[in-house]
């Protein structure tokens, strides 16, 4: 079923139903564990310096049902500057409908228009889909690990 949708740049009065995006995106990503005051306070500053960091919403009859994050680093190896994609999103009755594909095109072009130099992003391993999907957008791989600490 073809839905209407619209995409656009997340205000502060959508951070209560991204928390619960990312709610389910944490679910899946077995090295996130959900907070909703953290992924709010996350989010609020996501959204303070709008030329280094952006959150693209789609949304439908009122209602937000996917999210895109990203913001800008300095990377030496692309020598300038790079966007790394932080979360991505859509709401699981919504998926496979394109809309996925359009928050991340809509990152990908704030990006190029920040002087980004290329994107980068990580995804669960496990979470099959979603590299899939980033392999469909014609994102590669590349042969190196992330590690965190805390």
């Amino acid at each position: 079923m073809k839905i209407e949708y619209s995409i656009r740049k997340a205000v502060p009065n959508d951070v209560k139903t991204l928390i619960n995006l990312l709610q389910s995106l944490f679910s899946i990503e077995t090295d996130f564990q959900f907070d909703e005051s953290k992924q709010g306070y996350g989010l609020q500053l996501m959204m303070e310096a709008p030329d280094r960091r952006c959150i693209m919403v789609a949304e439908a009859n009122g209602q937000v049902i996917g999210m895109c994050s990203a913001q800008l680093i300095i990377s030496t190896a692309a020598g300038g500057t790079a966007a790394l994609v932080e979360d991505m999103v859509v709401a699981g009755e919504y998926r496979g409908r394109g809309i996925g594909k359009q928050l991340l095109s809509a990152i990908e072009d704030w990006a190029v228009k920040q002087g980004a130099k290329r994107l980068e992003l990580l995804a669960d391993r496990d979470n099959i889909p979603a590299l899939k999907f980033y392999e469909k957008m014609d994102w590669k791989q590349t042969r190196l690990v992330c590690f965190h600490k805390k």
